[in-house]
């Protein structure tokens, strides 16, 4: 019997064929299409290679001193204003009183709510406390304390102008802390009596339900 051979199928183009041309291929010997370049969104974010936003603006110091921290504060910078005073000044009291009234005002701006009455009382320790390098002492320490109470005396003006400026701000401070706990004592009050009314129309609500099922 004869046996017919079966021919492996040939994957491969046949003779004398034309090979077809295939597309050309993305990223494979042919330049690629540029990307379109998006417009910036107005009010978007900028780019992350861009520039820095700008700083935000610096704040003004506002510490809050108790009663002590403000004598201490007080005393401490018109020990070094009296110091440079003598240095540089000779000693003027004009120019101690001028630089008195800063500090009265930053000790009464700088003091914290609950010790606003302590600022008045504190300021003039802090006056007497740097006339030390400003009044004219004798000889001993009887002299020195002759001369302190006679600064004391003439400078007096100084003194209460100060101690003046620090009690009117500490009083506006304290009228304003007393308004705005009265506002919110008032607005807290609105909302009890507003939460009763409401939980009383409730509770007459569920009642006639009640009595219309009955």
């Amino acid at each position: 019997m004869e046996q017919h051979r079966t021919r492996p199928p040939q994957h491969g183009p046949r003779r004398g064929a034309h090979p077809t041309s295939l597309p050309p291929q993305k990223g494979r010997g042919g330049a690629r299409p540029a990307r379109p370049v998006r417009p910036a969104r107005p009010g978007g974010r900028p780019p992350s290679g861009g520039a820095a936003s700008a700083p935000a603006p610096r704040r003004m110091p506002n510490p809050r001193l108790t009663g002590l921290g403000c004598g201490l504060f007080c005393a401490a910078v018109m020990l070094v204003l009296g110091a440079l005073t003598r240095v540089l000044f000779g000693g003027s009291p004009t120019v101690y009183g001028v630089l008195f009234l800063p500090v009265c005002l930053l000790s009464a701006v700088w003091v914290r709510r609950g010790d606003l009455t302590s600022a008045p009382v504190v300021v003039p320790i802090g006056f007497a406390a740097g006339l030390v390098f400003v009044a004219d002492g004798g000889d001993g320490f009887s002299g020195w304390v002759v001369g302190l109470a006679t600064a004391l005396a003439t400078e007096a003006g100084w003194l209460y102008g100060g101690t003046l400026v620090t009690g009117v701000i500490v009083t506006v401070r304290k009228v304003r802390l007393m308004r705005r706990r009265r506002r919110v004592a008032m607005a807290a009050g609105t909302a009890a009596v507003a939460g009763t009314a409401a939980a009383g129309a409730a509770a007459a609500a569920a009642v006639s339900r009640r009595g219309g099922a009955g």
